[in-house]
């Protein structure tokens, strides 16, 4: 067997796992939409066909389509920018908005010493 040869037959190995994981994660879905949502919150029961549908909806809602997570890359951001502003702030300022937020936190019950 040839290089060119093994990698068209890793490719389409590649292919048909893919086909066969998103067809049984789609099963997943139906199972617990049909199981569990229409018990809880009595929805109505989904087809196969709507149950990848939804899997496809929300990977576009949820997921996005470039490489990793839409939500963790936009977390990591925000992350990022913060730690860059905090750090640019003296130790009086720093104090200052943790003295803050312990007394809007103090608003919802939640008096701690440290946040």
């Amino acid at each position: 067997m040839n290089n060119k040869s093994f990698w068209i037959r890793k490719i389409i190995g590649f292919i048909l796992l893919f086909i066969i994981c998103m067809l049984a994660l789609a099963w997943a879905v139906m199972a617990l939409w049909n199981h569990v949502l229409v018990a809880v919150v009595n929805v109505q029961p989904v087809s196969y066909a709507q149950a990848l549908g939804l899997l496809i909806l929300s990977k576009i809602l949820f997921g996005g389509w470039k490489g990793g997570g839409g939500w963790s890359d936009k977390k990591k951001h925000w992350k990022a920018k913060m730690e860059e502003k905090w750090g640019h702030l003296s130790e009086a300022e720093k104090q200052k908005i943790k003295e803050e937020w312990r007394d809007r936190c103090k608003m919802w019950g939640k008096d701690r010493e440290e946040i």
